[in-house]
This record gives structure tokens, sequence and C-alpha cells, in this order.
């Protein structure tokens, strides 16, 4: 079983490996089907005189994939409080059809609230990369964690 993650659990500088997954072209054109329909994404013909010369994923598909990575990869549920939001997110390169995301979850600073002082923000940079290490999609935010309750294990 993995760690479960808390306020108290992050250091700036501190990166942590989360998993990867491989996208399909199906899903790809799934998504966009229905949240970014633009040709690129859901017409293989229209996608190939692009200027991407091929279907590849929606951003915002992208950024779903990589918050399924954030969640399946860190055991946080008895910690998490959601996040107030983002500073930024950078879609790289494109995303295609058989390339495997991997994201790696980095640390900027830890700010503990003074208002309420069971909890604190995290504010990260989340980086994925493809298959070739190249990185397709940055993402800039904060997410908010309890602390550790008195008696949790470490």
């Amino acid at each position: 079983m993995s760690k479960q993650w808390y306020f108290d659990d992050f250091v700036p500088g501190q990166e942590i490996e989360l998993g990867r997954r491989t996208v399909t072209e199906d899903e790809i054109i799934a998504f966009a089907t229905q949240f970014d329909p633009q040709p690129f994404h859901i017409d293989k013909e229209a996608a190939a005189k692009s200027i991407y010369g091929g279907v590849i994923a929606s951003g915002w598909h992208t950024c779903s994939m990589m918050m399924r990575i954030v969640v399946d990869g860190m055991r946080c549920e008895e910690a998490s409080m959601g996040s107030p939001g983002l500073d930024g997110v950078r879609w790289l390169l494109p995303v295609r059809a058989g390339d495997t995301l991997s994201v790696r979850y980095v640390t900027k600073e830890v700010k503990a609230s003074t208002s309420k002082p069971d909890r604190g923000v995290v504010f990260t940079t989340w980086i994925a990369t493809n298959q070739r290490g190249e990185t397709v999609c940055t993402i800039d935010g904060m997410a908010m964690f309890r602390k550790r309750p008195e008696g949790a294990a470490d």
C-alpha cells in the first residue's frame, strides 16, 4: 500500500514520479467529440491535412489524463481538500494516439493556513512527458491538504 499524503509531507523542491498512461485514438476522438470538437481532434481526414498531420488530443484531454495520473499516483483521499485554482497551463507538444504520458509532481512552495490551522496550500508544477522524454504539458497550480492528524502514521 502506498503512502497517505498530508500537507506535512510536502517540501519545496520535492519531485514525485506518479505513473504513466497510454492514450488511444478512440479515446482522443471520444473526448474531443464531447468536449472540444475541433477537426484536428475528431476527423482523421481533416487532421491529416492540418498543421499537426494527424489526430491529436485536446489540451483539455491531456490535462484530464494528467489529473487521473495524479489521483491514481498519490494516496491523499484523507487529506485532499481540492484546489483553489491554476496559475497556468501550457500545451507544449501535441499528444497523439500511442503516446505514453508520465507525470512528475514538483512541489514549489508550501504555505500553512494562518486562519485554519488544520490545513495548508501546496503550490506545484505538474510536468507531463511522453515516451521520448519530451515535455508535452505543464500545469502550475495549488492544492489544499489537511495536516496530519495527531496519531496518524507518517
